[in-house]
């Protein structure tokens, strides 16, 4: 049988073979280099592509912070062009700060229960004819008052008789170290006397407050001496001051003392218009500048309030004493550490709708109670309100 393999050897020797053989080789190879040289482009390419992706995500961020922090711009089309007419600048979101629990919070005193659910820590509610306690909640607890301190501000600078017609300046000595507060009038303003207690009183302003303690004889070491003897002298033996405007949290007291306070300063006519007037404009550098009163219920114009006087700072918390009238009463309120800047109205609110419900009584003057737990309200079951001891106290 004729096989080719035969033939082979006689036509090819073994050199032959050999090149053949390398030459079939290097041609396989030359052929699977072109798909191996594009699997590798291939994966390279997909790498770079990855890299690139990456590259315009982080371009694209960077693009959308720098357009957030950009201002922004209102437009408008007139005549068929946009027209720029504003330029915005763009909102700054400001980071979360849990607020300063206040001294009567850290104390344990919001966790006391009355008949009424008060939102304020403290409360005293005082017939002022016969010094009769119609409500009270932890009335002798000591606390700071924030700017009821002007109150005794005003007394003082009352019973000192100084001339009311005297131009006083705000300097930097009035500037706000404790709390930093800001205030409207500026450094170098000049107005009476008069006009800075009545600015203090109506509408709170701290910088009048400080400058009528500077203008005192002596300067305001000696008108805080003043403010500690009429504390004395009403009988205020839990209360002491360290300011005339009542930033620091060292001026405290308590509720029986604040009620002691408020009928002091009731007496005096003058205190009583300028805590109780609604608004008040002054001229400070040649402009006017008008002034409101920080009690909502005077501005409201629905209570009839003979004084009054609100307050707040952080270890304080919000706070208020008025004398009104109601039901025919002429009565104290005190309010201390309430949790919200409305609560200590809605409190007020409550406590009158409550009297408003009560039969008048013809009681005798009795005298001021030294201790509120021995005295109580009118005889029915919904108005026997006893202090309660606070929770973990």
């Amino acid at each position: 049988m004729f096989r080719i393999e035969s033939l082979m050897p006689r036509f090819f020797g073994l050199p032959q073979l050999t090149a053949l053989a390398t030459s079939a080789v290097v041609s396989i190879a030359l052929l699977a280099a072109p798909a191996s040289y594009a699997a590798t482009s291939s994966t390279a390419t997909k790498s770079s592509s990855k890299k690139q992706a990456k590259s315009t995500k982080t371009t694209k961020k960077v693009a959308s912070a720098k357009a957030e922090a950009s201002p922004r711009k209102v437009i408008v089309v007139r005549n068929g062009k946009r027209t720029v007419v504003a330029s915005r600048a763009a909102p700054v979101r400001a980071a979360f700060v849990p607020s300063k629990p206040s001294l009567g919070e850290a104390m344990g005193l919001r966790d006391t229960e009355d008949a009424l659910a008060l939102r304020s820590s403290v409360a005293l509610v005082m017939d002022q004819n016969t010094n009769e306690v119609l409500f009270q909640k932890n009335p002798t607890a000591v606390l700071p008052i924030a700017s009821i301190t002007k109150l005794m501000t005003a007394l003082v600078v009352m019973d000192a008789r100084l001339p009311m017609d005297e131009m006083l300046t705000v300097t930097e000595e009035d500037r706000d170290t404790e709390k930093h507060s800001s205030s409207r009038l500026r450094f170098g303003t000049q107005l009476t006397r008069q006009e800075m207690l009545l600015l203090a009183l109506m509408s709170s302003e701290n910088r009048a407050a400080s400058a009528l303690g500077r203008n005192y004889p002596g300067g305001l070491p000696a008108f805080v001496g003043a403010m500690n003897r009429k504390a004395r002298e009403l009988g205020m033996s839990d209360s002491h001051f360290v300011d005339s405007n009542g930033l620091s949290s060292s001026n405290v007291s308590s509720a029986m003392d604040l009620a002691r306070l408020v009928n002091a300063a009731y007496r005096n006519p003058t205190i009583r218009e300028y805590s109780t007037q609604p608004e008040h404009e002054v001229t400070v550098f040649g402009r006017p500048m008008h002034y409101v009163s920080t009690n909502r219920l005077v501005r409201g114009g629905n209570w009839d309030i003979g004084l009054q006087k609100t307050g707040y700072i952080s270890e304080a918390g919000q706070c208020l004493v008025m004398q009104t009238r109601v039901n025919d009463r002429n009565v104290v309120m005190v309010f201390l550490d309430s949790v919200g800047k409305l609560s200590r109205f809605a409190d007020a609110t409550r406590v009158r709708s409550w009297l408003e419900h009560q039969p008048a009584t013809s009681a005798q003057p009795r005298p001021f109670p030294s201790n509120p737990n021995l005295t109580q309200g009118p005889k029915s079951p919904t108005a026997i309100l006893v202090s309660q001891q606070s929770h973990g106290t």
